[in-house]
């Protein structure tokens, strides 16, 4: 049985190739070459809990066409479970692209109105899912996961959720927030407000936060979250937590190599420390680990790093238990 449950989209991704611009053409205009790849906030995320060690499943929908078989492909090899990927036919991946102007300035155009993830909450199928949730000891999903729902949908996965917590689960809310996937901020205000009530662990940003809650301070921000361990982020590389019976500030390590691309730094923060509070660390060792992982992600170009540099694997206890999660 799978230990983890990470929820969401994965979509196409078209990324600009270096010198892909025709003769006389700038980096911003079109015509040049894209390079075709996959991306995803909770499916990074999926896949450095796999390398870590930890059973994961990926639960989505995709198409019955060949890119989502590309997709299913690709996460097996990765080590994470594809046993509730929905493939509904006739269906599409979201698609995105990412254009780079002359002075690396990135601008992301996107895809996805009608991709096959938005359906994971009103299909026949869905129920199946749903109940599912109860075997997992984590479920994890972010901002992202509930943008691409409909209200109906958002209110029909908590209330999942909500039951899965009654049996042990514990639920892991990262609040990923990109604001052109919601109609407006209030909507993502009631969104976040019903996630965080619900979870039981809330991993924060303050980017994030105060594009949402703008001109609060730091404790405002984790004063607007009841659940009881919370992690978040500031702009510099240090993490607030709070948790049962304590609180701390926990501050990464220097980054010795140049940094390259801040993609999925956030992803495998949030995979680092759900691994380690897994293997009974305490949420100060796990902050401490999604630093170290985090550090050394920026270091390289996209957002999975090549395998070779991943960290050193540590032995853990495994979490036959829901307890080792508590």
């Amino acid at each position: 049985m799978a230990n983890v449950a990470c929820i969401g989209e994965c979509m196409i991704e078209l990324r600009q190739a270096q010198g892909g611009q025709s003769s006389g053409q700038s980096a911003g205009q079109g015509g040049g070459l894209y390079s075709r790849g996959f991306g995803g906030d909770t499916l990074n995320t999926a896949v450095y809990l796999a390398r870590l060690e930890v059973k994961v499943d990926y639960l989505t929908a995709l198409g019955d066409d060949a890119l989502s078989d590309e997709m299913i492909a690709a996460w097996t090899a990765e080590n994470v479970g594809t046993r509730r990927v929905l493939r509904l036919p006739g269906k599409l991946p979201g698609l995105y692209m990412i254009q780079t102007d002359a002075r690396g300035e990135r601008q992301f155009f996107h895809w996805r109105e009608n991709s096959a993830a938005r359906r994971l909450m009103d299909v026949p199928e869905t129920d199946e899912i749903l109940n599912s949730l109860m075997g997992y000891d984590i479920v994890y999903l972010s901002a992202i996961t509930l943008s691409i729902y409909t209200e109906s949908g958002r209110e029909r996965l908590l209330a999942a959720v909500k039951r899965a917590r009654l049996l042990g689960t514990r639920f892991v809310f990262d609040t990923n927030f990109r604001a052109r996937g919601w109609p407006d901020l209030d909507v993502a205000r009631r969104a976040f407000a019903a996630a965080f009530e619900t979870a039981d662990i809330v991993l924060c940003s303050t980017e994030d936060m105060t594009t949402l809650y703008p001109g609060e301070s730091h404790t405002q921000l984790m004063a607007r979250i009841p659940a009881p361990e919370l992690v978040l982020r500031l702009a510099e590389p240090v993490s607030l937590l709070r948790f049962p019976g304590g609180s701390s500030e926990v501050r990464a390590e220097p980054v010795t190599k140049p940094v390259v691309d801040t993609t999925a730094a956030g992803d495998s923060f949030a995979a680092a420390y759900i691994a380690a509070r897994l293997a009974d660390a305490d949420p100060v060792e796990a902050a401490h680990a999604g630093h170290r992982l985090a550090g050394l992600v920026i270091c390289y170009p996209g957002a999975i790093i090549p395998p070779y540099a991943m960290p050193p694997k540590r032995r853990h206890r495994s979490a036959n238990s829901r307890q080792a999660s508590k």
